[in-house]
């Protein structure tokens, strides 16, 4: 049987797109938007990482990412410090605040979904089981043709 993957593809894009939304929507009561929360994740995993790779890596401008970070500066959920080893470098780090908000959005995003997962059947629930490894396949994919 040969699937048509176009097909697919538009069944599947919507139904992504308001997972994200919705996702995206548990976490205002934090005072964040989702971008925020991409970004303090992105150096949260790259403690250090500088503003041109970080707009690199966000696929933005370096003066657009500069707004972004005084933002989250302002909030007192980042900070910038000398890289070690190199005076003249600048990295970004999470504060102690900063690392706060990501482990409440991590707590309140998991609790929402967690929630609707309990009103699907055992079947449903198995299929979305089977689903998250090669949905994670499609998200390294994009990664290594970066």
């Amino acid at each position: 049987m040969t699937i048509d993957t176009t097909a697919l593809a538009n069944q599947l894009r919507p139904v992504l797109l308001k997972l994200n939304r919705e996702l995206r929507r548990e976490i205002h009561s934090l005072g964040v938007t989702g971008g925020q929360v991409g970004l303090l994740v992105q150096i949260k995993a790259r403690p250090g990482i500088g503003m041109r790779e970080l707009a690199s890596v966000e696929r933005m401008s370096v003066p657009g990412m500069s707004k972004f970070i005084a933002r989250l500066e302002e909030a007192g959920l980042v900070q910038r410090a000398p890289v070690e080893g190199d005076q003249r470098r600048v990295g970004l780090s999470l504060t102690h605040a900063g690392d706060k908000v990501l482990r409440s959005v991590k707590s309140k995003r998991t609790a929402w979904l967690a929630a609707r997962l309990r009103h699907l059947e055992p079947e449903q629930l198995e299929a979305i089981d089977a689903a998250i490894e090669p949905l994670a396949h499609l998200l390294e994919l994009d990664e290594e043709s970066a």
